[in-house]
């Protein structure tokens, strides 16, 4: 059977895409590895990665091996970690996905103090979409991330930190903003903004409001990168969209009271999470960062919300629509 070390490399070849880069990571040269990749192979009588794919992929025999392959080598680790004495210890390299829609807002509340409190945490913070954030916490290139949820997804652990609610941002001549609040049967698809493909907050927006993802909004089609951007040209033009909590906070009293307005009954709203592969073995550093998010955020969120009081948006898109 493969070795420990056999699996490592079988995973750091996935892992990079690259032969001559895994090598480089794992401090050996391009030949060991390969050499090492092709008794693997024998051993299980398969080949393991398309080696003409770029970047190198893993063969539709290898694809069920790969979470097998994974949980041996962090029970290895865990083991290791264990007879160390250092299976509490939170240092070392940690790197942590945000998505776009959260980032701005929500890394202000916790980078410092964790950094005052973890010194020894190496921590990388990059803004990413969620697509990208699941495959790179799949390939094992990022420890974590902060996103919204549910998932769905069976090999990732989902922790929650707060519900983000849903308002409405609407231009000053909007009718909508002389109602003290809104349901979401007052919006008119003709007159909503959104960001654009690849946010999820964007698929929640058409899952709240029963949108088609290509139905025509009105007569501009314009899908914007940021809340801050569709804000702009609202205010420039007309319409409306949805933002969540975590970015109306941030305008100033004045805007909120002209443009912002409120969902009544229910309200749409967001749960976000810090998320991991189920079988990470970092689960101590990543809890300490959901630790310190849910101790310094703005006490308007919450972690508990009565059934009743809100309603919860979907991340993906409905079944039946694209």
């Amino acid at each position: 059977m493969p070795t420990i070390t056999q699996l490592e490399y079988v995973l750091a070849v996935h892992k990079t895409g690259h032969f001559g880069r895994a090598a480089r990571d794992l401090g050996i040269s391009q030949p060991t590895l390969s050499s090492q990749i092709q008794k693997v192979e024998q051993e299980l009588g398969l080949t393991l990665f398309d080696r003409q794919a770029k970047p190198i992929a893993l063969t539709s025999q290898a694809r069920p091996l790969i979470e097998p392959m994974r949980a041996v080598v962090v029970a290895h680790e865990r083991l290791l970690a264990a007879a160390s004495g250092t299976s509490e210890d939170i240092a070392g390299p940690f790197s942590l996905g945000v998505i776009p829609t959260l980032a701005p807002y929500v890394l202000p509340w916790f980078l410092g103090e964790f950094a005052e409190r973890h010194p020894e945490v190496e921590l990388s913070v990059f803004e990413r979409p969620t697509d990208e954030i699941l495959t790179e916490i799949g390939a094992s290139r990022m420890d974590a991330a902060i996103l919204a949820t549910p998932l769905d997804e069976p090999s990732i652990h989902e922790e929650l930190l707060f519900y983000d609610p849903f308002y409405l941002y609407a231009h000053a001549d909007e009718p909508l903003l002389e109602q003290d609040a809104i349901t979401v049967d007052d919006i008119d698809s003709r007159k909503l903004w959104l960001l654009e493909d690849g946010h999820c907050f964007r698929a929640q927006v058409i899952n709240l409001c029963g949108l088609h993802q290509r139905q025509q909004l009105g007569s501009v089609r314009f899908a914007g990168g940021s809340f801050e951007t569709l804000r702009y040209l609202i205010d420039a033009s007309e319409g409306y969209t949805l933002v969540p909590e975590t970015f109306a906070r941030t305008l100033s009293r004045k805007v909120r009271k002209r443009s912002i307005r409120p969902f009544d009954e229910r309200i749409p709203t967001r749960e976000v999470s810090i998320v991991s592969h189920r079988l990470s073995w970092k689960s101590e550093i990543r809890n300490a960062i959901a630790e310190v998010v849910i101790e310094r955020m703005p006490h308007c969120f919450q972690r508990e919300l009565a059934e009743e009081e809100v309603m919860p948006i979907r991340v993906g898109p409905q079944p039946g629509r694209p």
